[in-house]
């Protein structure tokens, strides 16, 4: 009679067994491997390109008079192109341009203008304030003070440097929770499940594996972002790595158990979509992964700061900008440590094996 595996000498413990084949599972997936590993670093280099330093900014702006146009020529910051008032305004409408300036007709003896703009966009707004400033230059406007611009672009203080610890946040949210949830309610389905629940394994270990195999892949997903951002844009970790690497395993195994507690009874993969998608959207929108979450109204705040993702984004921040030790960042590892404490009790209590 052949010996089985489990009773011979040195064999690995049934839950690092269980860890081992979780990892297998996950690198014999090349759209998981890409999701992981590649898409957030095809996302970091898209983004960093877009927003990257591009020395200063110039406004577009179109002008349906070539007398206001040549008032505006030679003025520092302004691209001035001359069209027709119907072309003009629907350039403005696709974003091609950033204002439009008309002349006004009026019995007023001083110059009249028209600015059309939309205020609700940044360049919009700060494209009327150029154009106003080059005309009233234009038409003889003197200056009471003097000044001097000595634009800065600071390391730390770039777009690139707050995405790069959003992606990584995002990247400990996906993988937790769909490379969780989806590979246990594939087994459900295909009755894997039931199978491993009749055999001497112990249930608790198969659920952690799964949060295990996550961490041990943690630290490669980490690296591959905070590696790229460092060599393509500078991007540089000014805090301890102690720090980073308990806000990454923290965020990680708290997603994990929300893959875990999503997937608990979930039934199909329709199902576990439509949960995975209603707990994580609005962790995309909210908790300042592209951009701040401060943009909301300050009532909103304290409720986005007790979203998980928001912890991690906030305490990778941190410690990016070495503002944070490790015991700087123990509020945002409390949260974490709730969600994933809570999370995990509740998915072994509800867990359905068939």
């Amino acid at each position: 009679m052949v010996e089985p595996k489990a009773s011979r000498g040195g064999a690995l413990h049934p839950l690092a067994e269980l860890t081992r084949v979780r990892m297998l599972e996950f690198l014999r997936e090349p759209e998981a491997v890409f999701w992981v590993f590649v898409f957030p670093v095809l996302l970091a280099l898209a983004l960093g390109i877009a927003f990257r330093e591009s020395g200063a900014t110039s406004y577009r702006v179109g002008v349906t008079d070539p007398a206001i146009a040549d008032r505006l020529a030679g003025a520092a910051g302004l691209t001035v192109m001359t069209m027709e008032p119907a072309p003009a305004l629907e350039a403005l409408g696709r974003g091609r341009l950033d204002i439009v300036v008309e002349a006004a007709p009026g019995e007023s003896p001083l110059p009249q203008f028209v600015f059309r703009f939309d205020p609700a966009r940044p360049e919009g707004r700060s494209a009327r304030l150029a154009v106003d400033d080059a005309l009233q230059r234009a038409y003889g406007r003197k200056d009471l003070v003097e000044h001097r611009d000595e634009p800065t672009a600071e390391r730390g203080s770039r777009y690139i440097d707050f995405l790069i610890p959003g992606l990584i946040g995002l990247n400990l949210m996906g993988s937790g929770m769909w490379g969780i949830g989806f590979s246990i309610v594939v087994a459900r389905t295909r009755g894997l499940l039931k199978r491993f629940a009749a055999t001497p394994m112990r249930r608790p270990h198969y659920l952690v594996s799964y949060a295990l195999s996550r961490l041990l892949f943690l630290v490669l997903e980490v690296a591959a972002i905070v590696g790229f951002g460092w060599l393509i844009f500078g991007v540089a970790v000014r805090g301890p790595l102690l720090a980073l690497l308990a806000v990454a395993i923290g965020g990680g195994l708290s997603f994990a158990a929300l893959g875990l507690l999503v997937a608990a009874r979930s039934r199909t993969i329709e199902s576990v979509s439509g949960w995975m998608n209603l707990i994580m959207l609005p962790m995309w929108l909210l908790s300042g992964s592209f951009f701040s979450y401060e943009r909301f109204p300050e009532a909103f705040w304290p409720a986005i700061r007790l979203l998980p993702l928001t912890a991690v984004n906030d305490a990778l921040r941190a410690v990016f900008r070495g503002e944070a030790l490790l015991g700087g960042a123990l509020p945002e590892l409390a949260v974490l440590a709730v969600w994933g404490l809570v999370s995990f009790a509740i998915a072994v209590r509800r867990f359905r094996w068939h």
